[in-house]
């Protein structure tokens, strides 16, 4: 099939946009704490109710899919992120904000479920593995960028730079402006994807979702089992980590969370994107499960760092962590599809359930905290990295990623 341009450049604006609503979240704890007046373990169930609408919507968006197709999903996955993000602008409360995070995180999990067969359509099979890289580099980008913008706006709302966002906005809660803008690049995203012309997708075999008697079989394997929480542990120290980061240094080093905590989630973010370039070049060098396992125990370090060093050490810290972690995901992904022979459709939809560990791990974070501490709480991620790290051990695949001998 013919390369279509303009589909590729409209997937990887909504990976951009995807990127730049779900990785936020982190920025906010500080002010969501202080506006709703909240224990860690309240502000924890934010998150939760994001990554949670993950595991309930990714397999019915399949099917939606099979009987609507991809372009009317992705203009109600933007309608539904719409309403939800409308919800906490216009009625700014804890109740709200629990339910417009849940339907933000619907919206993503629909257009995640659209959006890679239909790179691999436009952009042409035999560029899908280049495309999908790309992907994952302008998705960084975003959650680089995001916290940048939240920053922007919570220091100029009221001085006069933004005068219309700030008549919409309570003078005691300026990151709402957050969800206003929100609200405007998903009625855009709505526009441009009605005015597109959309190619037909064939799912392959590795795409489609198999019947629930196969996903049953396969749960059987431990395996399977195994690589499932390899996923839920990468995602919930990923989202553990970013949603902690500037209440943690406001909490112990009383840093800006509107200013410094929210340039260190950045950089968390954009390291992460850039270690994920380092991550490629290794992985033409050196067998995946060693360089897991040596970022696994870098990652560990810098985290040991950021909680018990000073702050100007702390600042420097988190971002590594993001840096080192930056090859978990796409290694460990690779790892278990390639220790099975065969269902590797339906095998994908268990490990992408995984990512519900987004949702729990930051909670359990929150109740550990409130009762003794952040940085305790915190600790806890030490258990998820070991696991992760352990994999190169432990790792059996049937194939080995191909590397170039010096």
């Amino acid at each position: 099939m013919k390369r279509n341009y303009y589909i590729v450049g409209l997937i990887m604006l909504t990976f951009f946009v995807i990127s730049f609503l779900t990785n936020v979240t982190g920025p906010l704890v500080p002010d969501i704490i202080h506006g709703f007046r909240l224990s860690l373990s309240m502000v924890a169930l934010l998150p939760f109710a994001f990554f949670i609408a993950y595991g309930v919507m990714s397999i019915p968006a399949g099917m939606l899919i099979e009987k609507y197709k991809e372009k009317k999903i992705m203009i109600a996955a933007f309608l539904v992120a719409f309403c939800g993000s409308l919800l906490l602008a216009l009625f700014p409360n804890y109740l709200t904000a629990i339910l417009s995070l849940f339907l933000i995180g619907c919206g993503m999990a629909m257009l995640q479920v659209v959006i890679n067969p239909l790179l691999r359509t436009s952009g042409g099979e035999e560029h899908y593995a280049f495309n999908s890289v790309l992907a994952q580099l302008i998705f960084g980008l975003a959650s680089f960028v995001s916290p940048l913008v939240y920053s922007y706006l919570v220091v100029n709302i009221h001085n006069g730079t933004l005068p219309q966002l700030a008549a919409l906005t309570p003078p005691g809660l300026p990151w709402i402006s957050l969800y206003w803008l929100f609200t405007v690049i998903c009625l855009l995203m709505v526009l441009i994807i009605f005015l597109s012309k959309f190619p037909k997708v064939e799912l392959t075999a590795e795409e489609v979702a198999g019947p629930v008697k196969t996903h049953l079989d396969l749960l059987r394997k431990p395996v399977v089992v195994l690589y499932f929480f390899a996923l839920f542990c990468y995602v919930g120290t990923e989202q553990g980590i970013a949603n902690w980061i500037s209440q943690f240094l406001y909490t112990y080093h009383h840093y800006d969370p509107q200013t410094t905590g929210a340039n260190a989630v950045a950089w968390f973010w954009g390291l992460m994107t850039a270690g994920g370039v380092l991550g490629l070049l290794l992985l033409k060098l050196l067998d995946s499960r060693k360089v897991l396992t040596g970022f696994t125990l870098l990652a560990i370090i810098s985290f040991s760092l950021a909680l018990f060093g000073k702050g100007s050490v702390a600042l420097l810290a988190f971002p590594m962590v993001g840096f080192f972690a930056s090859v978990m995901y796409p290694i460990i992904f690779s790892l278990a599809l390639n220790s099975v022979t065969e269902h590797h459709g339906s095998f994908s939809g268990i490990l992408v359930t995984g990512i519900i560990g987004g949702a729990i791990l930051p909670l359990i974070i929150g109740w550990l905290g409130d009762h003794w501490g952040l940085r305790t709480g915190m600790c806890f991620l030490y258990l998820t990295m070991i696991y992760i790290g352990l994999i190169g051990f432990w790792a059996k695949p049937v194939i080995t990623n191909k590397t170039i001998s010096l």
